[in-house]
């Protein structure tokens, strides 16, 4: 009695369910089992080690190789698992088509995001590259987004026609499409495009002060559609991404010096030596500035009412501020020089005339906004 109750306890491995015996199905389940035992021991081992071989080079290619291992390749390796357990059994048809869309789906899904990964660490090796490199990545999010959806588009597309669908109806559907579309909306296209013109040449960038036409300010955001400028005043100024690429541009952040000219009048009746001796004094009132780099100073010209005098200098700063003050004090210099030597700056002047009367009777009119009849 005893061994007929062992007997009914024994289970039947030879037993077939669904074509395979209990025995298949253990097989497959040891297989997936294995595997996955293997790939968390090569994730736990092999690559946290490669990543910390990675790390002590330079170059940031096998960082990426072994980003790309744990990021793609330890789920693929989960999936062949199951993949080949399940092939150990013999299943049905409709099965083994559920199977192999699911292996599409998958091998699609990770290919592509590995291209979705290798496209943005292009990108941003190409950013780096470039001045202020790291601030600029962070601005890869709108160039990513329509990275990604023209990848993820062309990988549905290869995924349906794997599946049977015909996708050349499709693609001819959509290009009809597309034409109309891209014809309602060619502005917002054309702002698309010149976004990318503005990522990729960098015309300007976030934090640059920029000049357009009579609208100034600096920049805010670049979006895929418009940039955003703030003005001196306070208020946001929005313009169009079209607009931008085709204006002239003024970028001051960019500019390292300054080139400035200014002019100085000093009356006619300045005495001929002291009309040598301005161009000296203008160049010493120059090079009395640290920042300031003399270049020229000239008696330009005759004006109507003065000896025009013109100063060119550069100063060793882009900063409006720090150029405003060493041009003040130019300015002081040169007054303190004028009047401690007697020369007397120009004004607006006019001298009349009278019919009939002699030239020693001349009367000069010095207030600009009055005269004699």
């Amino acid at each position: 009695m005893f061994e007929s109750f062992l007997k009914s306890l024994t289970i039947n491995f030879e037993k077939i369910f669904q074509n395979n015996t209990l025995e298949d199905y253990l097989m497959a389940l040891g297989i997936v089992l294995l595997g996955f035992i293997l790939t968390r021991i090569l994730r736990a081992i092999v690559v946290k080690q490669l990543r910390k071989l990675t790390k002590a080079t330079e170059t940031d290619i096998d960082d990426y190789i072994v980003d790309s291992i744990g990021r793609f390749g330890v789920p693929i390796l989960y999936f062949v698992s199951v993949y080949v357990g399940l092939k150990y059994l013999s299943l049905t048809e409709t099965v083994n088509e559920a199977i192999r869309i699911a292996t599409l789906v998958v091998i699609t899904y990770f290919s592509v995001r590995f291209i979705s990964s290798v496209v943005l660490m292009l990108l941003r090796t190409y950013v780096r590259q470039q001045e202020n490199g790291e601030e600029k990545v962070k601005q890869l999010r709108g160039v990513m987004l329509i990275f990604n959806l023209l990848i993820w588009g062309a990988g549905l597309l290869v995924l349906l026609d794997n599946l049977g669908v015909n996708v050349t109806a499709m693609v001819a559907g959509l290009g009809i499409g597309g034409i109309a579309i891209a014809l309602a909306a060619q502005n917002i296209l054309g702002d698309l495009f010149n976004y990318f013109v503005i990522f990729f040449d960098r015309p300007f960038e976030i934090g640059d002060f920029i000049i357009v036409d009579d609208k100034l300010g600096t920049i805010e955001a670049i979006g895929i559609k418009t940039t955003r400028v703030k003005s001196l005043s306070g208020e946001q100024l929005v313009f169009s991404n079209s607009d931008l690429t085709g204006s002239r541009i003024h970028n001051y952040k960019r500019m390292q010096t300054r080139r400035i000219v200014f002019s100085v009048g000093v009356i006619y009746q300045t005495p001929f030596e002291q009309v040598k001796e301005i161009p000296e004094i203008l160049k010493q009132a120059v090079e009395k500035q640290e920042l300031a780099k003399f270049d020229r100073a000239h008696f330009k010209a005759y004006g109507d009412s003065s000896l025009n005098y013109e100063v060119v200098y550069i100063v060793q700063s882009a900063d409006f501020n720090v150029y405003m003050n060493v041009q003040q004090a130019i300015n002081f210099e040169i007054f303190a020089e004028f009047q401690q030597r007697g020369i007397e700056f120009a004004y607006p002047t006019r001298t009349l005339y009278m019919a009939g009367q002699d030239s020693n009777d001349q009367e000069e009119n010095t207030n600009p906004y009055e005269s004699q009849s």
